[in-house]
This record gives structure tokens, C-alpha cells and sequence, in this order.
């Protein structure tokens, strides 16, 4: 779907990041399955000193590493009528249209940043560098939507 429609309206679907996606979700599914398929084979086995309590901490630790790993590619960013809602790991930020001055995605940085009218920079890791160039559509959408929806005043 592209970011502008032929009237000139951008598209408001979330940001979500594409490769963090396709490498997260199965590794956090390896993951649980390791640990599944690790304690079964270790509680079974008759010579191993497996005992329920390490069945439940294996499982456990799978639980605690494949939710980070679920929360890590579950960034986002959603638009609505009023702001811009952030969702990064730790973090959830709502961000008023008008309180954004800009939009940065260029250097090394590894996500886009907004700066905002009150001094702070804002990363939103939804829109990675390593998506390339759908990345980089991503942030002229984004960019685009700031322009429409907080429009400034003619500078001198």
C-alpha cells in the first residue's frame, strides 16, 4: 500500500518494524519449544537428576526470555486523530501532532527520532535502519503526517 493515496492523503496504518518481526516471533517460539522439549526429554529420562522444580524454572526462563523477545519486536507506533502513540520496549509516549517540530532518520542512528517542541528527542524504534528502504518510506509517511496534521506557519 503506498504511504501517499493518489488525493493526497497518507496512510494512517501503524509503524511496526518488518525484519525484527520475521527474525523475533520464531526465535521466540525455538525458544519456548527448546526449553519445552528440553525439560520432557530430562524429566523422562530416568538417569538425569531433573527434578519438577528445575522443569519449572527451564520453563519459566523460556516464558521470561521469548516475552522479551515478543516485547522487543512489538514496537509500534499508532496514529490517531489527536497524537502520535509510541510504543517502544519499555516505554509508551504520546505525543501530541503539534508538539513535534521534526522528524530525523538520517547517520548512523539505528531507529527514527522525533524532536519535540519541548526539547526532548523521542526514538521510535518501530521504524528500524535495518528495514532499508521500506524504512526510509516509513519516515517520509511519518514525516508527511507531521506536516499535515500540526501545520506551521510560514517561515520568514
Amino acid at each position: 500500500m503506498p504511504p501517499v493515496s493518489a488525493d493526497g492523503t497518507v496512510s494512517t496504518r501503524a509503524f511496526r518494524p518488518r525484519r525484527a518481526r520475521w527474525v523475533g516471533y520464531p526465535l521466540a517460539a525455538l525458544v519456548m519449544a527448546s526449553m519445552i522439549a528440553m525439560s520432557v526429554a530430562l524429566t523422562v529420562d530416568p538417569e538425569a537428576t531433573w527434578t519438577p522444580l528445575d522443569t519449572i524454572s527451564a520453563l519459566l526462563f523460556g516464558v521470561v526470555v521469548a516475552g522479551g523477545l515478543v516485547r522487543l519486536v512489538g514496537v509500534r507506533a499508532l496514529v490517531t486523530r489527536e497524537a502520535l502513540v509510541v510504543r517502544n520496549v519499555v516505554f509508551t509516549r504520546r505525543v501530541d501532532w503539534d508538539g513535534i517540530v521534526g522528524v530525523r532518520f538520517g547517520g548512523a542512528g539505528p531507529w527514527l527520532t522525533l524532536d519535540t517542541d519541548d526539547g526532548e528527542n523521542i526514538p521510535v524504534m518501530a521504524v528500524q535502519r535495518a528495514d532499508g528502504k521500506a524504512a526510509e518510506d516509513e519516515a517520509m509517511r511519518l514525516a508527511r503526517l507531521v506536516d499535515q496534521r500540526s501545520p506551521r506557519p510560514p517561515r520568514d
